[in-house]
Order: C-alpha cells, then structure tokens, then sequence
C-alpha cells in the first residue's frame, strides 16, 4: 500500500519502507519509482510511459519520506534546490553507546565510496560530508548501550550517516558493516523529515512522519 502525503501536477511526496529500492537495479526487488508510476498509470488511466523524476535517494535498508517530480521542469528545480541547500533532511537512529549530548554537534569530513564493496570511508581526499546530531534518549537494547539520535543531514553521501557516527565510536545498532557487534532484523534509520520550497510556487512544504 503506497503512503502517499501529497500530490499534485508536478510533484508527488511518498513514504518509502525499508527493504524496498529507490530505483530498480539488477536484482528482481521491488523500487519506489516503478510502484509510483504504476500508480500514476492507473489512477489517471495513462496510456505509454510515465515520466517520473528521482532527485534523491535512500538506501534500500532506510525507510523515510521521499519527494518524486511528475514532470522533468520540476525535477530541473527540486535538484537546484537541492544542489542550493534548500532542502531540510532529518533523520532518527540508534547509535551504540552513550551519547548525552542536547544540542547538535557538527560532523565533517571527506568520503570516499568503494563501489566494489558498496560501502564508505572517511578520507583524505573524496566528496565533502556535513551532518548534525544530537541525543535524544539512552537506554539499553539486548545488554547493549544504545542512543537515539536526531540527524540533521547537511549533505546526502552514500552511507554518510552511518560511517560519519561508525567514524567516531557510535556505528548504528546491528550494522555490522560498519564495525557494530550486534545482530538486528532491520536498520535502525528512518528520513522522518522532509521539507523543501515547491518547484513552482516556492512555498516552502513540511512532511514528517510521526508514526
């Protein structure tokens, strides 16, 4: 079932669940953008292709709110806004170990993806990664110190957030990519907010999920 939080001619803002791709890849999973086309096609009864434009991203194992252009003049703006820092990201997770934390702390650093064992490094060199955080609450989960954490992402690099906090000692519970001891059945990452000016109106529009 698609969660969709608006719509109208030239964008649609949806709900993207974890386990399910942004954009198709080579493997037989299910993507957003080719369930929201289906959906485009048969509510309006369109004949042919539908255009539908990706202007960003979220990993397959990250849930979150997500914003598609239904025509390629907004895809044009949004990736402008984008590119000009308009648009907000902010996301929560849980980091092992305590973190205390009540305002945000700045992140920066350089990172370099390895594409051939899609994961990111923290280096030298490589593309410019800027994220705040701050704690929200510390509890145990299975004999493990964990935190929860609300990210403002400044800059959205491949697994930015989780090797930016693996980087300084607090990798996401249960990702073992990333250097965490423990187990879990899913990411504990989720874009809970997203807000960006319209590619037509400029106003400015909030979505977050509060569930």
């Amino acid at each position: 079932m698609l969660k969709i939080y608006y719509e109208d001619n030239h964008i649609i803002v949806c709900y993207k669940e974890k386990g399910i791709l942004s954009q198709a890849d080579s493997s037989d999973k299910l993507d957003m953008l080719t369930i929201i086309k289906n959906y485009i096609k048969e509510k309006y009864n369109k004949p042919g292709n539908v255009y539908l434009g990706l202007v960003h991203r979220l990993d397959i194992n990250t849930s979150g709110v997500m914003v598609f252009a239904k025509t390629s003049k907004a895809a044009k703006r949004l990736s402008e806004s984008i590119q000009n820092h308009k648009f907000i990201k902010k996301y929560k997770a849980t980091v092992e170990g305590l973190l205390d934390n009540n305002d945000y702390l700045l992140l920066k650093n350089h990172i370099t993806k390895n594409e051939a064992q899609k994961k990111s490094y923290i280096t030298d060199t490589g593309q410019e990664a800027i994220l705040e955080y701050k704690a929200l609450k510390s509890y145990k989960l299975n004999n493990t110190l964990v935190t929860d954490i609300d990210v403002n992402l400044k800059t959205g690099r491949f697994h930015q957030i989780r090797c930016q906090m693996a980087n300084i000692g607090h990798p996401l519970y249960g990702d073992i990519k990333y250097g965490s001891k423990n187990k879990a059945n899913e990411m504990p990452l989720e874009a809970y907010h997203l807000s960006f000016p319209h590619p037509t109106t400029n106003e400015i529009l909030v979505f977050e999920n509060k569930e």
